[in-house]
Parts: structure tokens; sequence; C-alpha cells
């Protein structure tokens, strides 16, 4: 089988704000939740403008154009419009979100088949959030694993998805929950997506659709066995892999960086491969590795390394750094880099990284000419 190689389409359906700085000028919100309720009755207008023109034809078409194969979308519970579960910050409005996404999503799956692009949809940010991040909806609250209301409007909104979308020939797949946080815990986690994927599969046999679990940052031998073949089929395994994130990796020079990832990255790769014995995706990675740039809210310092080296060796350095964590996600069964655009930071942005010769040209498989 081959590579599947694809990007994501963050910040489109669910805002984050170190990427889209410009619609929270002014504003003391952090995340779409606060954006909705802190403007009201005016964010409809707003995020609608977001919504036509952050992605549009033209982005599938150079996509396409350039031999990308997945494209994966984030979006929040909310995307189905109303109701949905409460939540304290709120306020007053029940249902505080701006409603029609889903037609977003609607317009996007028909670009794809268009384009011969195959999406993954990502439920991104689950009521009352699962992670605490802000690409979770709400920062600083984790409280999704907490109540049974929220885990149960998850599982029943992932088949209302599987129903709306069966008949489409785009769909490639549905991720039942984007980087749900460390410390929810494994039996919890496990058991939602089970729930999750038979929820999927009553609208979307293995045939039609891949079902994709993220690892929630632990280790992947916890999931050993725990989604066993023939009860679960068209299962897919999601790893994040990003180093700007920890102080070690902050600290660490290129060479470092290069070093982690052509050996400790590619070696976990094969290992998870043969071990777990589940098709991989890296869902995520970028050429990011100055964290200022990415959380507007983290603490320093902000050392990182490619601080000390002049414009030419930042530019060898980051080619190769883009090089190297390619051949390594080369060896799952997929990978998709984060984000596709960004209005801040080009090593963040897939197309930036491209148009700067960061990142190849071409990612079709007959591109290029052999080398013998």
């Amino acid at each position: 089988m081959a590579t599947l190689r694809g990007v994501n389409l963050g910040s489109w359906l669910v805002l984050e704000k170190w990427m889209v700085p410009s619609l929270f000028v002014g504003l003391a919100a952090t995340d779409e939740t606060t954006w909705c309720v802190e403007l009201g009755p005016a964010a409809s207008e707003r995020l609608r403008a977001h919504w036509a023109s952050w992605i549009t034809r033209d982005d599938f078409v150079w996509l396409a154009e350039r031999g990308i194969d997945l494209v994966r979308i984030p979006f929040g519970h909310w995307v189905m419009g109303p109701p949905y579960p409460y939540h304290p910050k709120y306020g007053e409005n029940p249902f505080p979100f701006v409603p029609g996404g889903i037609e977003v999503i609607d317009q996007a799956l028909v670009w794809a088949e268009t384009y011969g692009l195959k999406v993954l949809l990502d439920l991104h940010a689950a009521p009352g959030c699962q992670n605490g991040f802000d690409n979770g909806g709400m920062l600083d609250v984790c409280e999704w694993h907490t109540q049974t209301e929220y885990i149960d409007f998850s599982v029943e909104l992932l088949g209302r998805i599987a129903e709306r979308y069966r008949a489409s020939r785009a769909l490639w797949g549905i991720e039942l929950l984007n980087e749900p946080r460390w410390d929810v815990p494994t039996a919890i986690l496990l058991d939602y997506y089970r729930r999750a994927y038979d929820a999927v599969r009553r609208h979307l046999p293995p045939e039609r659709a891949a079902v994709m679990f993220h690892d929630g940052f632990r280790d992947w031998r916890e999931y050993l066995g725990a989604l066993p073949a023939p009860e679960y089929q068209n299962v897919w395994f999601d790893v994040h892999r990003y180093q700007c994130f920890t102080r070690e990796d902050l600290d660490a020079d290129i060479f470092e960086h290069l070093r982690k990832t052509a050996v400790d990255l590619r070696q976990e790769a094969d290992a998870i491969r043969a071990t777990l014995q589940l098709p991989t995706i890296c869902g995520e990675w970028s050429l990011g590795l100055d964290l200022e740039v990415v959380s507007l809210w983290a603490e320093g310092p902000f050392n990182h390394p490619l601080e000390h080296l002049d414009p030419f060796q930042q530019e060898v350095a980051i080619r190769a750094f883009a090089a190297t964590q390619l051949l390594a996600f080369e060896r799952y069964d997929g990978w998709c880099f984060w984000n596709y655009k960004t209005e801040t930071t080009p090593a963040w942005s897939f197309r930036a990284a491209v148009e700067r010769g960061w990142l190849p040209p071409s990612f079709a498989a007959n591109a290029y000419p052999s080398l013998d």
C-alpha cells in the first residue's frame, strides 16, 4: 500500500488564535468558545467570512496539483448546530457557536471528490474539551471525560457524521477524537473508542471508510490488542510528533533534532508498525522548532535550535529537518503536515514550506525519475 501523504486544514472549523491572530485582535478570547461568546451576534458574519476565505476551491486544486492524497479536516462538536451539551463557559447563551459549519464540510467533500483528494474528518474539539488546549475548543478546560453527557454526545455526533457522508466517495475516514490528554484514563478512552467505532460502523462498513484513533499522548504499547480483528476492521492509529514543546527539544541543537528524527522516530515508526499491527499515520508534524510563535501563552525562555545560526545555515538546517522528518514518517502508512497555512510562521505552513523549497515541489509517486 502506498504511503498516504496529507495536509491538515486546521483553524478553518476550529479556530486557533496563534494561526489566525487577525481574527482575535482587540478581543480577550483565547479559543473558539470564548471568541463566539465574546462576540455574540457579531460572530456569525465574521466567522462565515473566514470559512469562505481561509480554504477555497483553489486550495484543493493547489494540493491536488502537488500530489497530495489526503486532507485531514478538524471540526468541533458544534459543527451540526444545536442542541449540544452546555458548559459554564458559554454563559447565558446555551448555544453560542456559529451554525453552518456542516455545510463547509459538505462543500469540502465535493471539492475533494472533484480533484481526487481523500478526506479524513477529525473530531478535534469535544464537549467539555478533551485536552485543555485551544485546539480542543476551550483553553485550560479538560472535562470531556468527567461527564457521561459529553462522551455520549461525542459518540452520537460521530454516528450522525457517518450517516450524513455514507455516500461520499471522497470520505476516506473518521478520526474519533483528536489529542485526548495524557491524564484521561485509558480505560475511559478505550471504552469511548469502541463505542464510537460501533456508531460509525452502523453507517460506514470497513470497506467504505477507515476509523482512526489518537494515542492520547501515551505509550503506543497500551493499545496492544485493544481493538482486535476481526471484530474491529480498517482501524488506524494516529501519532503526532512535534519537536518544540519540551525544554529538552528547545535546548537541543539542530544536529540533535536530526539525530532524534533519523534514529529515534524512525525506530519508533518501525516498532509501531511491526508490533501494534495497525496501519499508522503521523497525523500531525511540522517544521516548527520555535515555541514562541506557536503558543501565545507559553512561558519562556524562548530559545530554539536555529537562533545562533546565520541565515544560510538556518535555511540549510530547516531543509535538512524537513527531509529527515519526511524520510522517518514515510515509514508509516501515511502522514499529514500541520498545517496547510498560517498567518504567522512559514515553518508551520505547508504551502509556504513548499513555495520556499523547504519541502519538495511534488509529493506524487511518479513525479521523480529513478536515480538508477
